[in-house]
């Protein structure tokens, strides 16, 4: 069966001549009119033009013959239909009319070779090159039987055009109503190319304007060639609409044959969900959810939930089942509070290693969970939050956890007391724990409840343009609801109150700047150089040995020096900042009490923080550089290098992005060197996208490199290739980071606006 679409170019306006047939005579032609309304709608010459458009090619010849057109009124009604044709007979109920047979009531147009007429229930039957039009609606047909009042008919050996778009050829279609018509035996397809590219051939259908096509025994075709059968689909016609979305198969060396199937449900204009099952052939079955939701007034998030089902191996051994649960919420409460909620959970950290195609992700071991709560008024802050961080070493085996039960923070913004002197003041209430995973189940992990009020008075200075200074003095009450016994070094509830002062002060300057003009004398570029200098007066704490923390108690007895350059570049009346670089170091006046003191060198305290560095370079709105360095004073090494560059937008599809991590903390070196591949990492990553118009080809790729390892971690291409109506995806990855190496070939199809398959395991880039 092949698809005719000589309609579709009437319609498209292939043969405009056409219209010229509604303008002249019918000298020999019979007409009757049967009016049910006492005047006639008036017809414009611009839908005689339209409806002249569906006529079959081969009633142009017949103008050549002259015609007339003659009316009788009948009796009174809400519409009239008029019948032309050049054979006409009329009994007491019927009419019968042959030879280029013209029918027309409201916005319906019919031609035929013969047309038989019921004048008491309006049932028309045509036979013999049938052309049926209504609206932007034209049907092409051997027999049709139609009732003009109700709209419903039977069509047989039908092919036309249905809005919104759809091309079909059925062996029956019957129309129940006005948007909804029901198929047999037929091909579809919504590609309105004069030959498509695909299209779909079913044994039923059921087709809603303007809203869905549901097929049984679908089968896909790419030009004549079958490449996939699905026993139902339903094809949106409209943007979100609810439907299966077209299935995504794969290989891959260690899960053999993947098949993943997706439905997709339009809840309700504001919500929305896609539902689908991943089928591994040797590993197992997996289920995903993904809920989408917007409210008004701010309320929105999504939930990802995923299960995973696997299936016994080659020994009779059967993992145990694994699941996902990522939820992302922002909803605004009364009295002005809003609510933020992020849960990032799975059950097992090998289960994402092995089947998380999102490179980044698979890689990362941390479970989150939190909720916070917040309120702003003029001059106060307040805050809650109750949280769960999880990290995972696997060299270890272990985790580390931290849990905040809850953490409430109240904060007084700096008001002005009388010039020029400010008060401001922070307090928190926290309940936390904080240890591996190990203690935890041995009962040794850090816990604490803690009260702690902070009042600050300070002083700015601002009356020198290019220098600003700021002195504050903050006093540190804090109530601990446990402390360490003095003997054992164990926790025990026993309350202990400290406090102590801080005194600090900021200086920013002298400011040096410099501006650059163009040849028009018009100023284009200003260089600001910024150095500053900050000193912290950290004052004894009584019993700071018996305080309860996470990683120790330390006073910050230092002064934090640096500089700041950078360079505005003048767009229109604008501003912008197109480069910035800065530098900065910590000096310790108390070395032994301070941060430092854990990682001792050569058996003493480091005096001197490393060098930290970072360079901002933006251009343009399509290129940016972005550099973080840190430099260890002690042991002559860069112990962090972060580099990123883009180039391109990857919504155009020219794109590249390179990014570069080494990290070695040297300071764990005079500690523990089995702790440096805990921490040492250096690793190079590309991801970059190519679109070549003439080959309708769209192109990605990407890799990881272990600079340390000397081995590809991940390597993935993807091609999109869009031909007309049609979107064929292919993906290759190769996991080098798994256990075993594995390459996964992943191929999905996209077909006008049915949309692929969802990815519940990852996506392709960064």
């Amino acid at each position: 069966m092949s698809l005719d679409f000589s309609i579709a170019r009437q319609v498209l306006g292939e043969q405009r001549g056409l219209c010229k047939l509604f303008t002249a005579p019918r000298s020999k032609y019979q007409a009757m009119e049967y009016r049910l309304s006492p005047r006639p709608r008036p017809r414009l010459l611009a839908w005689l033009c339209l409806a002249g458009l569906a006529m079959p090619a081969a009633l142009v010849s017949q103008t050549s013959a002259p015609q007339t057109v003659a009316a009788q009124a009948g009796p009174g009604g809400p519409a009239e239909v008029r019948i032309l044709a050049r054979n006409q007979e009329t009994t007491k109920d019927r009419v019968f009319a042959s030879g280029d047979v013209e029918v027309r009531y409201r916005e319906f147009l019919l031609f035929a070779d013969r047309v038989e007429y019921n004048i008491e229930t309006k049932d028309v039957l045509a036979e013999g090159n049938v052309v049926a039009q209504s609206g932007g609606e034209v049907i092409r047909a051997e027999r049709v039987l139609f009732n003009l009042e109700t709209g419903r008919g039977t069509v047989e050996k039908a092919s036309g055009i249905i809005q919104p778009s759809i091309l079909f050829e059925a062996e029956k279609l019957e129309r129940k109503r006005e948007d909804l018509y029901s198929m047999t035996n037929a091909r579809v397809t919504a590609c309105t190319q004069p030959n498509p590219r695909w299209s779909f051939g079913l044994s039923k259908a059921n087709l809603k304007k303007d809203d869905y096509l549901e097929m049984w025994d679908a089968v896909v075709r790419v030009k004549s060639v079958p490449i996939l059968y699905l026993p139902y689909l339903r094809y949106p016609l409209r943007e979100r609409a609810t439907g299966f979305l077209l299935p995504r198969f794969g290989f891959g060396g260690q899960k053999g044959l993947a098949v993943s199937q997706s439905f997709y449900w339009a809840i309700a204009p504001n919500m929305d969900a896609t539902v689908g099952v991943d089928f591994y052939l040797s590993r197992g079955t997996g289920a995903g959810l993904e809920y989408r939701y917007l409210f008004p007034g701010g309320t929105k998030g999504d939930l990802n939930l995923y299960y995973f089902f696997y299936k016994r191996d080659a020994q009779g051994e059967k993992q145990g089942n694994s699941s996902i649960v990522r939820l992302n919420h922002t909803q605004a409460l009364p009295l002005g509070f809003s609510l933020v909620a992020n849960v990032d959970y799975q059950s097992s950290y090998s289960f994402l290693r092995e089947f998380d195609n999102n490179f980044q992700r698979a890689l990362v071991y941390n479970r989150t969970t939190q909720a916070y709560l917040t309120r702003s008024w003029r001059r106060f802050n307040l805050s809650a939050r109750v949280s769960r961080f999880e990290t995972y070493f696997s060299q270890l085996d272990d985790a580390n956890v931290s849990t905040s039960l809850p953490q409430i923070n109240f904060n007084v913004f700096k008001t002005k007391l009388f010039a020029p002197l400010y008060f401001s003041m922070s307090t928190s209430f926290s309940r936390w724990q904080y240890g591996w995973k190990s203690q935890y189940a041995a009962g040794t992990e850090r816990r604490s409840t803690r009260l702690a009020v902070s009042p600050t008075l300070s002083l700015p200075f601002s009356s020198i343009p290019w220098l600003t200074a700021t002195t504050s003095v903050t006093a540190n009450l804090y109530y601990y609801g446990q402390s360490l016994d003095p003997e054992t070094g164990g926790i025990v509830d026993e309350p202990l109150f400290t406090r102590n002062l801080v005194a600090g002060v900021e200086v920013v300057g002298p400011v040096f700047y410099r501006i650059f003009y163009g040849r028009d004398g018009q100023a284009r570029l200003k260089n600001i150089v910024e150095p500053y200098v900050n000193y912290s007066y950290d004052g004894p704490t009584r019993q700071a040995d018996r305080l309860v923390t996470s990683y120790g108690f330390f006073r910050y007895h230092q002064m934090t020096y640096g500089v700041t350059s950078r360079f505005l570049f003048k767009a229109g009346d604008r501003a912008v900042e197109v480069f910035s670089l800065g530098l900065g170091q910590t000096f310790y006046f108390s070395p032994e009490d301070g941060p430092l003191s854990l990682f001792p060198v050569d058996g003493k305290a480091p005096r001197f923080s490393e060098i930290a560095g970072t360079l901002r370079f933006y251009p343009q709105a399509k290129f940016s550089f972005d550099a973080s360095a840190a430099y260890n004073p002690y042991y002559k090494n860069l112990s962090s290098l972060r580099l990123s560059a883009t180039a391109g937008s990857k919504g155009d599809g020219h794109f590249l992005t390179l990014s570069w991590f080494s990290s070695r903390n040297s300071w764990v070196t005079g500690i523990d060197p089995a702790l440096i591949s805990l921490y040492n990492r250096d690793q190079v990553g590309v991801f970059t996208g190519l679109r070549l118009p003439r080959l309708a080809l769209d192109l990605q790729l990407e890799a990881d490199y272990n600079i340390k390892e000397r081995r590809l971690l991940y390597t993935g291409a993807q091609a999109t290739y869009h031909y007309q109506c049609i979107d064929v995806l292919v993906d290759v990855r190769v996991f080098y980071f798994r256990d075993r190496p594995d390459t996964q070939v992943r191929v999905s199809l996209g077909l006008g606006t049915i949309g692929k398959t969802l990815d519940f395991l990852g996506g392709f880039g960064f």
